[in-house]
């Protein structure tokens, strides 16, 4: 390997205060890119989980005839579809801001925070319900579920929490000024 020294070089913060647009795009763009692959990681361990509830007998029924589970699995549901909303929605505006960078940037800034709270939050609900409904096996070698649960788990941090995401975007609508004069 090489060893790399900077000696008597200025530094530059290329994020700080306004940065460096390029990198910023690029970062908002690999997000949307990351909330795509969380949202196709939802729905596979949605469909693992919904393929076992429907095997899986238990006090002499299938468990997923229970009402509870259909229950949580509705909710996996609605996540998955809310999250693909999401989805759709960047990707729109992805398309809309490489159409034409000189407008969109701040609808870009929006929609990558968004689809990044969205996903992010969502996955790693859908992944922890998918182990609580494979009960013990979800964290075995034999189910994938504790594949999912660790890949949520990870990529929730990756390109930046959920919760500083959510305090991008009420920075960016005019939000955090409000509630800080109140």
């Amino acid at each position: 390997y090489a060893r790399l020294v900077f000696k008597d070089t200025a530094g530059l913060a290329v994020l700080a205060a306004g940065g460096t647009p390029g990198i910023e795009r690029g970062l908002q763009i690999a997000q949307v890119a990351l909330a795509a692959e969380q949202l196709g990681a939802m729905q596979a361990v949605l469909e693992l989980t919904t393929g076992y509830t429907g095997q899986r007998v238990q006090f002499g029924r299938v468990i997923g005839s229970f009402q509870a589970i259909k229950h949580r699995l509705a909710d996996m549901m609605v996540l998955c579809e809310a999250a693909r909303s999401a989805v759709y929605y960047a990707a729109c505006v992805v398309d809309e801001y490489r159409a034409d960078p000189s407008t969109g940037a701040q609808e870009l800034a929006e929609a990558a925070a968004l689809v990044k709270v969205q996903c992010s939050s969502g996955f790693h609900d859908v992944a922890g319900n998918a182990i609580q409904l494979h009960g013990g096996i979800g964290f075995t070698w034999e189910y994938d579920t504790h594949l999912f649960f660790k890949r949520a788990r990870a990529t929730m941090n990756l390109l930046g929490h959920p919760q500083q995401h959510r305090e991008r975007i009420a920075s960016l609508i005019g939000l955090d000024a409000a509630t800080e004069a109140t």
